[in-house]
């Protein structure tokens, strides 16, 4: 990367509060005391920025947490448009990308562990002022999760249709459903490549305290999705957003012109693709061509197996945690394919629904990684301890907050999903029930996220492995299978057990938290010492030492 700045440090000076791209920075002096912080000015006129180790920890906070809320929302807008404009075409393609999700999850878990590592290595070295080693491990993430991505897309292509032969389906699902999913998801693998470049920008960024920027590029990602969904799924024939715009006779001279008809739910997938592909290449020309995020040039990408070892040790609990996690809920899919197709719509209408729910935890726990990341790289372990508590008490009460408002207008929300479609009715009725028993979680699922976020910033990966398999396989999975086949409750068993897993992951998450043997930080000082005399922000390191766990 090209950076102007007269040092490795992408600061003016050590006290400095925010540097040259408007990020959040690390402050290498100073004490755990907040009243010792300062605030500048950054260089553009954005106004104060505050510092992630001095100062205030409510700015910080929030400064790190809205834009990443907003990249989740924006993420959610992608299922979403997929979601109001598949339902218009049927509500067995609304049921095959529920199929199709947690599959393509389990898959991108392999390489997602690894770009958590990556995020961790960068918020302690950020932290440390290690600005260069922080450079090093983005080249060696990026590298590493590229090959991941590669192999990773050709082995999904190759067994998804295999893998979807084995869910134990209802003979409806079977035949109008699983196909769907099958075309849905072998787009998806052919792209794959492009899915994870962004991924792996996104979440270096955030472990380097910038957040916005990530941000806007999704933006014009997602516009691009919106945009390309209606023509990639129904092109010129019954086309929702040239209806919605009284366009017909366009589409209509359009149609006649090309004969071009969509390509149904194969198209979702390839807008999805080729919007992701744009964010990626934006992103890595940012990284690699500006002097925007870490000190990292083209060079760090040859192989370091010093850092790679790092990137490993780390990434290995947090690969394991998503694809328990994904294998959790490839389990549960297998339960509710066993039920009539109105149900299986409506599980898929009603988790779509939450990961809207989800995002104020979401973005305060990935928020908490950074903020422990750092915090921990410059040996301030109070201050540390001391943003988790505020976010987790944050989280809490929006999320509670959100589950009175869930109860309250829950038809309404689900019914805005579904159009026109057959067994439209009965899967509202579904997912109606579905949503309300979810709420009581809510709450539940803010505590746990900012514990598990806390965990993963200290470098604890195996903690939050630990915690994660807990809440859905022990919390979710089991509490399911008891009431669906045990108990023989229904549906209503698959909702409630839903319901369990937050609520038992939290209730494990906080004794465990509270021990407080997760304050050490990964890196070692000795890694972290300044290489020049004329660039304080500057150090060197070999790589970080093994972690401390739980």
């Amino acid at each position: 990367m090209t950076d102007e700045s007269p040092t490795d440090s992408p600061c003016t000076s050590t006290d400095d509060s925010s540097d040259q791209n408007g990020r959040l920075v690390a402050d290498g002096g100073g004490t755990d005391d907040p009243s010792s912080a300062s605030e500048q000015g950054d260089s553009d006129g954005d106004g104060p920025r505050e510092s992630i180790t001095e100062g205030s920890l409510v700015r910080p906070l929030f400064h790190l947490a809205w834009p990443i809320v907003t990249i989740q929302l924006l993420q959610v807008t992608y299922n979403i448009a997929d979601t109001l404009y598949l339902g218009r075409l049927s509500s067995e393609a609304v049921g095959a990308l529920s199929l199709a999700f947690p599959l393509i999850f389990l898959m991108i878990a392999v390489a997602g562990g690894f770009t958590t590592a990556g995020a961790i290595l960068v918020a302690q070295y950020t932290g440390a002022e290690g600005e260069t080693s922080a450079g090093k491990v983005v080249g060696q993430t990026v590298s590493v999760v590229s090959v991941l991505s590669v192999v990773i897309g050709a082995v999904g292509y190759l067994y998804t249709r295999p893998a979807l032969k084995l869910l134990p389906s209802d003979p409806d699902t079977s035949a109008q459903v699983i196909p769907l999913a099958a075309d849905y998801m072998e787009v998806i693998f052919i792209g794959i490549p492009m899915m994870f470049g962004f991924f792996v920008f996104s979440a270096l960024m955030r472990g380097y305290g910038d957040t916005k920027t990530p941000m806007y590029i999704m933006v014009v990602s997602v516009v691009g999705n919106i945009a390309l969904d209606p023509f990639f799924i129904f092109g010129f024939e019954n086309n929702p957003l040239l209806g919605a715009v009284n366009a017909t006779g366009v589409e209509s001279t359009l149609l006649s012109a090309t004969g071009f008809t969509g390509w149904g739910i194969e198209g979702a997938a390839a807008a999805t693709i080729l919007s992701r592909a744009v964010a990626t290449v934006i992103g890595m020309y940012l990284l690699f061509g500006t002097d925007i995020g870490p000190d990292v040039s083209v060079s760090d990408l040859a192989p370091d197996f010093g850092f790679i070892e790092d990137i490993v040790r780390l990434g290995l609990p947090s690969m394991v945690e998503q694809s328990m996690s994904a294998l959790a809920l490839i389990a549960l899919t297998g339960i509710v394919v066993t039920f009539a197709p109105a149900v299986v719509t409506a599980y898929g209408l009603g988790n779509r629904i939450i990961s809207l729910v989800f995002l104020p935890a979401m973005g305060l726990g990935r928020a908490i990684d950074t903020m422990v990341g750092q915090n921990l790289g410059a040996d301030r372990e109070q201050r540390a301890a001391k943003s988790v508590y505020l976010a987790a008490a944050t989280a809490a009460g929006v999320m509670l907050t959100v589950a009175v408002v869930s109860v309250v207008f829950t038809k309404p929300i689900v019914s805005v999903f579904l159009g026109d479609v057959e067994r439209a009715a009965e899967v509202i009725s579904f997912g109606v029930d579905y949503l309300r028993i979810r709420s009581v979680e809510f709450a539940f699922i803010g505590i746990t996220q900012v514990l598990l976020g806390a965990f993963r910033g200290a470098g604890n990966t195996k903690t939050a492995m630990v915690i994660s398999i807990c809440t859905l396989w022990v919390g979710r999975v089991g509490t399911v299978s008891l009431l669906v086949f045990g108990l023989g409750w229904g549906a209503t068993g698959v909702w409630v057990g839903m319901a369990a897993g937050n609520t038992f992951g939290a209730a494990v998450a906080v004794p465990w938290f509270l021990r407080g043997t997760w304050k050490e930080k990964y890196i070692d000082d000795e890694e972290t010492a300044p290489t020049e005399p004329t660039a304080p922000s500057a150090v060197s390191g070999d790589g970080p030492s093994e972690p401390v766990e739980d």
